[in-house]
């Protein structure tokens, strides 16, 4: 696959995994090529046969129609080496607290490809080591009931220990997860207080739904 064809499969896949328009300066941008390049490269989309959508105003820009779906993504060996070696790195470092979900979005990458290929994998992924200081552990009911909260918005009480050692209980909405250095955080609204906060994942021991208001 050439260079262009490359970056004409993902340029449509940045389009379709969006859900406004993008300006084709932002494209450019993206992809490290001129305006007119990518003018270039969304006519030729176009006459491949995608539906295309321009539109206008905030928010506005060139789409691909959302009833449009692309083949099968078809990964390489050496693209593959990298997603889940990446992967593993996250787990074991425990930076990425979503394990479940990683792993299985690893095993989809891995099924992907060919039984040579997959010996290809596993050779490479011995050759590429990271090293880093892991997350502090978390307890795994707790990482899957905000890891739903987060993708469902929707809110959830936790308990939670603060660096004194006292235990509150807090209603909050999950707004986002900070990774840092040996220590991940929710980032949340607490509804309690009507505030931004942030809660250590670790420090968080028990976490459920939130009881539904009369």
């Amino acid at each position: 696959m050439s260079a262009r064809q490359t970056r004409l499969f993902a340029l449509a896949e940045a389009m379709r995994a969006r859900k406004t328009g993008v300006t084709a300066e932002a494209l450019a941008e993206r992809f490290g090529v001129s305006v007119r390049t990518i003018y270039r490269d969304l006519d030729a989309l176009a006459d491949a046969g995608l539906p295309l959508l321009s539109e206008r105003g905030r928010g506005g820009g060139y789409a691909l129609d959302r009833d449009y779906t692309l083949p099968p993504v078809n990964f390489s060996a050496r693209e593959a080496a990298i997603l889940v070696t990446l992967g593993r790195w996250a787990e074991e470092m425990r930076f990425l607290p979503f394990v479940e979900t990683l792993r299985g979005a690893l095993d989809k990458v891995r099924g992907a490809l060919s039984a040579s290929d997959q010996r290809a994998l596993i050779e490479h992924a011995r050759t590429l080591v990271f090293t880093g200081v892991p997350a502090l552990p978390s307890d795994p009911a707790v990482r899957r009931t905000i890891e739903e909260a987060w993708f469902s918005k929707a809110p959830v009480k936790i308990t939670y220990v603060d660096g004194n050692h006292l235990e509150s209980e807090r209603t909050i909405e999950v707004r986002g997860i900070l990774m840092e250095r040996g220590e991940t955080s929710v980032i949340a609204h607490d509804l309690d207080k009507d505030a931004p906060r942030r809660f250590r994942l670790d420090r968080i021991t028990r976490a459920g739904p939130a009881p539904r208001a009369n």
